[in-house]
């Protein structure tokens, strides 16, 4: 056990780290199962999302994201599953600046 306080505050983060990327990746393994079990559009999309959460948590890394995320993709469409349509923000066009003339 630390004696020095910065390094028990450090073994109290780690803890709280741990849990959460145990949690993290326990629920991305359930929904890569699921998936994989059962290939479906919303499991599908289920599953990606799990892996850009884990990413953006730091519990795995991009590279890895990305390979399940082509492998997941490569049993979807064995699968005959039709990928959703993506949801793209529509942008509402800036307002036009009049111009001031100097007198």
């Amino acid at each position: 056990m630390p004696i020095i306080k910065s390094a028990k505050k450090r073994v109290r983060v780690a803890k709280k780290a741990t849990i959460r990327n145990v949690k993290t990746k326990r629920s991305l393994k359930s929904a890569l199962k699921t998936f994989s079990q059962k290939p479906s559009n919303s499991s599908h999309s289920l599953a990606q999302s799990k892996i850009d959460t884990a990413v953006k948590k730091g519990s795995i890394h991009k590279n890895k994201a990305a390979r399940l995320k082509k492998r997941a993709a490569a049993k979807a469409k064995a699968a005959n599953v039709k990928p959703a349509a993506k949801k793209t923000a529509v942008k509402k066009p800036a307002a036009k600046k009049t111009a001031v003339k100097k007198s």
